[in-house]
């Protein structure tokens, strides 16, 4: 049997990577995990509506991921170094990626889009980033700062919604998301000192507002100011060329992760040549030089996994059905809620979705977060007691390959009867 005062004991919270929140009685230790599953020490199953955070996308232990990293493992780890896997992804990245004409590789999303922010900076020579408010951009200060904020301040200041960030006051602002006329406002207040805007085109599950996205390309445009993607969540997901294939807009600069990896640890970002020229190492001791190194970064084991992942979604039929999923998932959310006559939107796109307790239709970070984040919480909750793995501090669902439609009944079943003991 689990021993969760131990685990108490050795992880804050109980928890080895953080934000789930469980409470102790919730606490578990998993064993394995197969397709859409997974198994703790103690036997139980769970269905998996998180699938690593979005990262497994694939599937837990994909047959031809598996296959390729066991035939990279006894070849070597890691050269910290250029491998024949990292070129072969690279190239491929460039070959979907419009905004890709350089690459590099690092180990996680959240060191992606710091350095595309670092870029971005050095490139314009100007010291500030904007975010959209709630969005998560990784671990780094941009990414934790206005990201649940509580205070509903004034556009563009920041909130720090994580202690232990105070230059994030300095070098950051902050706009509504699918609010256009509030963007290019700040835009054109500050453009004389902002680098660039980082944005998840798709951000979390609340999907851009017709037209936000081309217009903020070009408000970016007309202020000289670049446009960042963070496509760590959309990059692979929402079609084999990610959200900017899926939207039609591309950025200057591109961060990715998660599912590049097929549930390795993964992280790459790219640009116009321009810009990305400016880690080259000849450059070292000059103003225009990036520092940028990663020991992990394109590890030939990582790029192993991330080129048979990319060798699955390229199978035809591969986003029509992930959507058609999706369209499946969020269809019978609502119509529980409805059946159960509980207030709340249904939200997302592509293969994943997210419940928002609320009256009122959600578009950006505050309309969200006048849901009822107590009900959210205390739904997930209950599935997970009924043996749904997901993250109860959230309440965004996963969906992958590994998926299908008896999946998503069983969930469904499972979110029915949470409902009906939570509302």
């Amino acid at each position: 049997m689990t021993d969760r005062a131990h685990l108490l004991d050795v992880f804050p919270a109980g928890i080895s990577n953080g934000e789930f929140g469980l409470p102790p009685d919730l606490l578990m230790v998993i064993e394995r995990g197969e397709g859409c599953r997974l198994w703790d020490v103690d036997g139980r199953e769970f269905l998996d509506f998180s699938m690593g955070w979005g990262s497994a996308l694939v599937g837990h232990a994909c047959p031809e991921v598996v296959e390729a990293v066991q035939t990279q493992a006894p070849l070597g780890a890691n050269f910290a170094y250029l491998n024949r896997n990292a070129l072969e992804l690279a190239e491929e990245i460039r070959r979907v990626s419009p905004a890709a004409r350089r690459v590099r590789f690092c180990a996680s999303g959240t060191e992606a889009t710091m350095y595309c922010q670092r870029l971005a900076r050095a490139f314009t020579g100007r010291p500030k980033v904007l975010k959209f408010e709630g969005a998560y951009h990784g671990a780094n200060e941009t990414g934790v700062t206005s990201l649940f904020p509580s205070r509903n301040l004034p556009f563009p200041e920041p909130e720090l919604t994580s202690a232990g960030t105070p230059a994030a006051k300095a070098h950051l602002l902050v706009a509504p998301y699918n609010d256009l006329e509030a963007t290019r406002a700040i835009l054109a207040a500050h453009a004389g000192e902002l680098a660039a805007v980082i944005a998840e085109p798709l951000q979390r599950c609340t999907p851009p507002a017709p037209g936000f996205l081309e217009g903020l390309r070009k408000a970016c445009d007309a202020e000289g100011v670049l446009l960042i993607f963070d496509e760590v969540v959309t990059g692979f997901r929402l079609a084999y060329g990610g959200a900017q294939e899926y939207y039609g807009v591309a950025p200057d600069l591109i961060a990715y992760g998660k599912a590049l990896g097929g549930g390795y640890p993964i992280g790459a970002f790219g640009g116009r040549s321009e810009i990305m020229e400016m880690v080259a190492e000849d450059r070292i001791g000059g103003a225009d030089y990036v520092w940028m190194a990663s020991t992990l970064g394109g590890n030939p084991v990582s790029t192993a996994a991330a080129n048979a992942a990319l060798s699955v979604f390229r199978r035809p039929g591969t986003y029509e059905r992930l959507h058609a999923l999706g369209h499946t998932l969020r269809e019978g959310l609502r119509r529980a809620l409805r059946d159960r006559q509980a207030t709340a939107q249904v939200i997302g796109d592509g293969p994943i979705a997210q419940v928002v307790f609320s009256d009122r239709p959600v578009t950006d970070y505050r309309s969200t977060a006048r849901g009822d984040k107590a009900k959210g919480r205390a739904l997930m909750l209950a599935l997970f007691k009924r043996g749904v793995f997901l993250n109860p501090m959230g309440t965004k669902l996963y969906l992958s390959l590994a998926h299908d439609a008896a999946a998503c009944d069983a969930f469904l079943e499972r979110f029915d009867e949470a409902l009906a003991e939570t509302v």
